[in-house]
């Protein structure tokens, strides 16, 4: 007869799990990058429930109905930074409706940007890359026709531009799988 034994949880396995359950929400994830990229340390609710009014709704907050910004003024106020608050992520007072990111909150930043299970590994490209360019130095090196007539400055330019390329193409790559972009909604 077999007996189980309790095991005591891992204490970052649940800090891990308390940041991805808090993570798991769209709402809560705008809260923080907004929280991240504003310029001011303390922001007021109302500030907040009108740029994820925005997001949410894709229109300017002067467009929006009074039961669509309420609708989020609510879920903020009752769900989501109460929640983010007892995570440890922000400090929110209620009584003055002013919301703040603790130092607590870099920890959330490390899980808000993503590397998609389908995402270009970028080590082996350059890799790739790196062999190519030293067969093109190899071959001019040994003057094997074509590269035979590149002069330092051509082959120069190829180089540079073939890793120009790949480095331009990585960084928008980059940028576009971030969820926490800056400049809007994550």
């Amino acid at each position: 007869m077999h007996k189980h034994q309790a095991v005591e949880p891992d204490s970052d396995h649940v800090e891990k799990e308390q940041i991805f359950t808090t993570l798991s929400n769209q709402r809560r994830r705008w809260v923080l990058h907004f929280l991240q990229h504003h310029e001011e340390d303390r922001v007021q609710l109302r500030t907040l429930v009108d740029v994820l009014s925005e997001w949410e709704y894709e229109r300017p907050a002067d467009e929006l109905s009074w039961k669509e910004r309420k609708r989020v003024y609510t879920a903020l106020r009752q769900s989501h930074l109460p929640k983010l608050a007892s995570s440890g992520a922000i400090e929110y007072d209620r009584t003055r409706g002013e919301v703040e990111l603790t130092d607590d909150a870099r920890e959330f930043q490390l899980y808000l940007e993503y590397t998609p299970v389908d995402d270009v590994h970028w080590n082996q490209w350059y890799l790739w890359l790196t062999g190519i360019a030293a067969v093109i130095v190899g071959l001019a090196w040994l003057s094997v026709p074509p590269f035979a007539n590149l002069s330092g400055m051509a082959l120069a330019t190829v180089l540079l531009g073939m890793f120009s390329t790949i480095a331009i193409v990585h960084t928008y790559t980059t940028r576009r799988n971030r969820i926490a972009a800056s400049g809007g909604p994550p």
